[in-house]
């Protein structure tokens, strides 16, 4: 009997993915166990990912049926595509980046079985640092809900059954309801309740969906359930967007949609002008949120060098030169000097994490060099002293340096600039696990000054890496000062991780799974924050930020400077004409100078711009080192290594890109 038909909709997700399909397939060798009549099937609907998702599937879950789109047809539509061809009683509409425990399906299916009014089903989510996600159970959006949503009285009483209804946050979480709303996150719906509500409505393309679903399936006869009794992790929960304008006016459109589908007369008009307000507010609280976030370090670091150059001034002006500066070249330059600092910072990436001396150095040297050509410059009425820029550069460097140290306390409760050299690591798996895991660390030169193995029995391991069993795991964080655990999932089970997530007191914790025979490692560290999610991998170097910014610097610095000298430089290159072309589509984004090999298979690298050349061009490299290429390339990468290939090959400039 095919009792479940799990549907996945993909997007560039692909070690979400992996991990999830895992899980589904533990928790449908659970149902097996507990009756061998239940079969199940699962879908995973791919909507054009770049990411090699597509052939991940194919090699690592060759019995899920596979739809691959040639475009994004929006999360309704690709659902619905499986949805047509499935043959399971019940459906699942399960998000990529979720992780079910073992007894999810099993639990889901029973309770169907023992509640003929149940049209559709919906169990409790947490997120990757443990907490509870209220979207697990939520009631109708009316105008009445929406306005005490919108205006925060939700948030401000939650525990009032008139302003805490969108939530539903004064119903106990640990108990079954009967609700309103599900989430499309984890939507368990009886297949012949879709035969009589219909699809998945096709205009909204992203969110709002569930909301619809769910009040048509009250409207065919049925109730909609709330069952905490098992639990998933949902890693990306609805609190993690709402930073995003994209988000806030997509989500709140849906909202629009929804109510002139389903509300009449004077409550439509109500409600869109209520979504349309709410869509104003929202974004200009995200817009602003992004921008303080954005702003407050470079106006930190311009208040400081300001505050330091006067400071200097003053000192030099009792020390060393004896008589004031006049008051109108501090007021013209001073302010000058500071934007020239704050803006070299900037452009070495100095306010963008991690943060290091490096940076710091560079752009306050970079800084100080400008000034130094912009004062050589000045006439001798308008110049300071120059020991006003040495020991402003000197001062410049200290508050800089300061002002991080300050927010790395502020936000790590470290005095340290790159918080990843102060991890210390808990590995919960047995030995065999714990040491594949942790040589993954070491490859993915994750910087930690601690690592130990905890294990997920009451065995002690005789190894001088072995701190202790789960069962004393609130002890082991407090005494070995752990800031993150990872869990592995060869090891221990799904229920049993989230169980502990959920049970030990330390809410600072950062949570992890590295999923079997894997080579990645899975994590939330922070709940407010869009694309939370990170991966172990291979570390490339060419995915770095700074190195991003560098590569494309190089390229549109060095495109410009070529197109000026071109009546020079076109004679050493063989096709001119392409030369042309090529320096165009440079400076334009299209291309780059240097990218992958294009004739070696590129699943599971990361995108990049086609290149006019690549690592081992024109050269005779074999098909097997040609493909180290690409590799050592993008985990090695430095800008050196794009000047090189550029200058051996310059004359090949006018190529054409295969």
């Amino acid at each position: 009997m095919m009792i479940l038909s799990v549907v996945i909709v993909n997007y560039n997700v692909k070690y979400f993915l992996e991990q999830c399909l895992i899980s589904v397939k533990k928790a449908i060798d659970f149902m097996k166990e507990k009756n061998p009549e239940f079969h199940s099937e699962v879908f995973v609907v791919d909507n054009n990912s770049v990411d090699s998702s597509v052939s991940m599937v194919k090699s690592k879950f060759p019995d899920c049926q596979l739809i691959a789109n040639k475009n994004n047809v929006g999360f309704s539509a690709a659902n619905n595509q499986a949805i047509k061809v499935a043959k399971g009683k019940y459906i699942l509409l399960l998000n990529p980046d979720t992780v079910v425990e073992e007894n999810t399906f099993w639990e889901a299916v029973r309770f169907f079985e023992d509640h003929p009014d149940a049209g559709g089903l919906g169990v409790k989510m947490i997120d990757g640092k443990g907490n509870f996600l209220p979207e697990s159970k939520r009631s109708l959006p009316t105008p009445e809900v929406a306005f005490y949503k919108i205006f925060g009285f939700s948030k401000f009483f939650p525990r009032s059954k008139r302003f805490g209804k969108y939530h539903l946050s004064y119903l106990d979480e640990n108990q079954i309801h009967e609700v309103e709303v599900l989430s499309g996150a984890c939507f368990f719906i009886r297949k012949e309740v879709l035969d009589k509500t219909g699809l998945l409505d096709e205009t909204f393309f992203m969110y709002g969906e569930d909301i619809d679903l769910s009040y048509r399936i009250i409207r065919a006869g049925f109730k909609n359930y709330y069952l905490p009794v098992t639990r998933i992790i949902h890693y990306k929960g609805e609190s993690t967007k709402k930073s995003s304008v994209n988000y806030v006016i997509t989500f709140y459109k849906a909202m629009i949609i929804f109510a002139q589908k389903h509300f009449t007369g004077g409550k439509a008009w109500f409600f869109s002008v209520l979504i349309h307000l709410a869509i104003y507010l929202r974004a200009f609280l995200a817009i602003s949120h992004r921008l303080f976030n954005a702003l407050i370090l470079p106006v930190a670091d311009m208040v400081l060098i300001y505050l330091g150059l006067n400071a200097v001034r003053i000192f030099w002006e009792n020390v060393g030169h004896g008589i004031p500066y006049p008051r109108e070249l501090i007021i013209k330059y001073f302010p000058l000097y500071t934007l020239i600092w704050v803006l070299s910072l900037a452009f070495v990436r100095g306010h963008v994490k991690p943060f290091s001396i490096g940076k710091i150095t560079r752009g306050i040297l970079l800084g100080a060099v400008v000034i130094s050509i912009f004062y050589a410059f000045l006439s001798e009425s308008e110049r300071f002293s120059r020991a006003i820029i040495i020991l402003g550069t000197l001062s410049s460097f200290m508050l800089t340096f300061f002002n991080r140290l300050v927010i790395s306390y502020i936000q790590t409760g470290s005095l340290r600039l790159n918080f990843n050299k102060n991890l210390r690591i808990g590995i919960i798996g047995k030995q065999k696990e714990y040491q594949r895991v942790r040589q993954l660390l070491d490859h993915s030169a994750v910087e930690y000054s601690f690592c130990g193995n905890i294990s997920p029995d009451e065995q002690n391991i005789q190894d001088e890496d072995f701190i202790g069993n789960v069962s004393q795991i609130d002890e082991i964080v407090k005494i070995y000062k752990l800031n993150e655990l990872i869990f592995c999932a060869e090891d221990i089970s799904s229920s049993r991780i989230i169980r502990l997530m959920t049970s030990i007191g330390d809410r600072q914790l950062i949570y992890k799974i590295a999923p079997p025979q894997s080579l990645f490692i899975i994590g939330s560290n922070h709940k407010n924050k869009t694309g939370d999610l990170y991966t172990i991998d291979i570390q490339l170097s060419l995915l770095q930020p700074e190195n991003k910014f560098n590569k494309r610097m190089f390229d549109i610095t060095s495109a410009a400077l070529f197109l000026i000298f071109s009546p020079l430089l076109v004679w050493l290159v063989k096709d001119k004409k392409g030369f042309f072309r090529n320096l165009l589509f440079i400076l334009s984004g299209k291309i780059s100078w240097v990218g992958f090999n294009p004739h070696e298979d590129l699943s599971g690298f990361p995108s990049l711009k086609k290149g006019i050349f690549y690592p081992g061009f024109n050269t005779s490299k074999t098909t097997e080192v040609s493909g180290d290429l690409n590799l050592f390339y993008a985990r090695d990468y430095n800008l050196m290594t794009d000047i090189q290939i550029l200058l051996r090959n310059f004359h090949h400039a006018g190529r054409q890109i295969e």
